[in-house]
């Protein structure tokens, strides 16, 4: 069993990360929340024994990400949070058009895009956590690059 200081440490780490990640998979807050909240009880039920601080936030990540396709998949006929919600996630309001542009993509690539450039995983890293080829998350960062590109150009140019 982990210690509450631990837990607590966890929360604190890389609470807002996973956050971040759900919120943007999801494309709503109160889900992001309970799929966070499911993250660290299975983090506390499993009491993992991680190497260091990466391998803690890579487990947590990819955690949350399962948790939050298998919710999209359950709720694949409701309808999303208003951007408006997530236009508060947004650190400046010079990003909320891009924020808007990202949300438009498919999760597929939407996913790669922020463990990449918002929580800074390396090609290899977000292979392991997704499990699919490195080619393939490649290939999917060029893709959601150009699509995000496009969409943002549409909107705001």
């Amino acid at each position: 069993m982990l210690s509450a200081d631990c837990v607590r440490d966890a929360v604190e780490n890389h609470g807002d990360s996973v956050l971040r990640l759900c919120v943007v998979m999801l494309k709503n807050q109160h889900d992001a929340e309970d799929v966070v909240q499911d993250t660290f009880l299975k983090y506390i039920q499993n009491a993992p024994v991680f190497n260091d601080f990466e391998h803690e936030r890579a487990w947590l990540i990819t955690v949350a990400s399962n948790k939050c396709r298998d919710l999209l998949r359950f709720k694949s006929r409701h309808k999303a949070e208003s951007e408006d919600v997530l236009l508060n996630y947004s650190v400046d309001k010079e990003s909320t058009g891009v924020l808007e542009a990202l949300m438009s993509i498919s999760e597929k690539y939407r996913i790669i895009l922020v463990l990449h450039y918002v929580e800074g995983y390396t090609i290899n890293e977000i292979s392991k956590i997704t499990g699919i080829s490195v080619s393939a998350v490649k290939m999917r960062l060029s893709r959601g690059r150009k699509l995000l590109e496009e969409k943002y150009r549409k909107e705001y140019m």
